[in-house]
């Protein structure tokens, strides 16, 4: 299990490389001077020149590439071009909405379609699981931020019992008026995150559920729930574990969306204003972070997966299966 972890945590360094440096090149096509959000209308080819020499593009790419490469081993994510402020604490300042909104949405939707999918598969003759398995198929194919402003229209303008939008501008300092803003938003990421889950755990509860080891075990007098529980659990987790690694990351970039449905001042916002201002450093960190986030979050799915399977840890060290 060590070897497997060191392996495991070299890719996800050299992963995490290899994707920053195609981001890097990646921006640096995009059409357009960074060094043009700086200057007004009409400015001067000399204005334009220390314009560029103060941000640094008028370096060639690869010095422009090592200065960054270098700034990122000492965690260093530079200084946004428009504001002139450290992007680090400035992406920390608008995590405290983005992360919030993606735990919670998370937890929400495994609360929803883990039983809602075992019910679909456990149930599935009767006129609930296939409900069930209807509304799942229907929210496959509903965009996010159709289902966020749907719910904006109920909620919101009809009902008048959330707010549409916003944010406390103190922040966490009132906790009943942040989480009263997020309920919306996070209801909508979680709404269309549980559709996709119920399809992997109701697959996942099929296989259980028609496996030799569950009828051994009722076959020798264990009861329904104790089988499950004792037999089904660990082995219905294995696959279901790795589909939710995906779902949390699907869940932290869906959230970068919603955010902007719901005028929230998270990541999201921060992401498009800094596109349209063309702020390098700013949408490298964001897309670094989103990037680091995802490539941890499969990490540490794998790992869980080991630690509940056996027969992965022994595969991993090339034992017998």
């Amino acid at each position: 299990m060590t070897a497997y972890l060191l392996r495991r945590t070299l890719l996800l360094v050299i992963s995490l490389l290899l994707a920053s440096s195609v981001l890097f090149l990646l921006l640096r096509l995009l059409p357009g001077d960074p060094a043009n959000s700086l200057l007004s209308v009409g400015a001067t080819p000399e204005q334009v020149a220390a314009a560029r020499h103060e941000i640094g593009s008028d370096l060639p790419l690869p010095e422009q590439f090592a200065s960054w490469i270098g700034r990122m081993a000492t965690l260093d994510l530079g200084r946004s071009f428009i504001s002139s402020l450290p992007v680090g604490p400035e992406i920390a300042g608008r995590l405290v909405v983005t992360a919030p909104l993606t735990i919670l949405a998370f937890l929400l939707a495994v609360l929803i379609s883990v039983p809602a999918g075992f019910v679909t598969a456990h149930r599935r003759g009767t006129w609930y699981g296939s409900l069930l398995g209807g509304v799942s198929q229907f929210g496959l194919a509903v965009p996010v931020f159709w289902v966020g402003m749907l719910l904006i229209t109920v909620f919101a303008l009809h009902l008048r019992l959330l707010p549409a939008g916003g944010f406390p501008a103190d922040d966490w300092a009132d906790p009943a008026a942040a989480l009263t803003s997020l309920v919306l938003p996070v209801l909508t990421v979680s709404l269309v995150m549980s559709a996709s889950l119920i399809r992997y755990v109701h697959s996942a509860a099929l296989d259980v559920l028609g496996s030799d080891y569950l009828r051994t075990a009722r076959a020798l007098g264990s009861s329904f729930a104790g089988a499950i529980w004792r037999h089904g659990l660990r082995n219905a987790a294995v696959p279901v574990v790795s589909i939710l690694g995906i779902e949390l990351a699907t869940t932290f970039l869906g959230a970068v969306v919603v955010e902007n449905v719901f005028a929230l001042p998270g990541l999201g916002s921060m992401l498009v204003k800094a596109f349209a201002q063309h702020d390098y450093p700013v949408i490298q960190g964001i897309l670094v972070l989103s990037t680091f986030t995802v490539l941890l979050i499969g990490f540490l799915a794998d790992v869980v997966q080991r630690l509940i399977d056996p027969r992965l840890r022994r595969t991993a060290t090339g034992g017998p299966e």
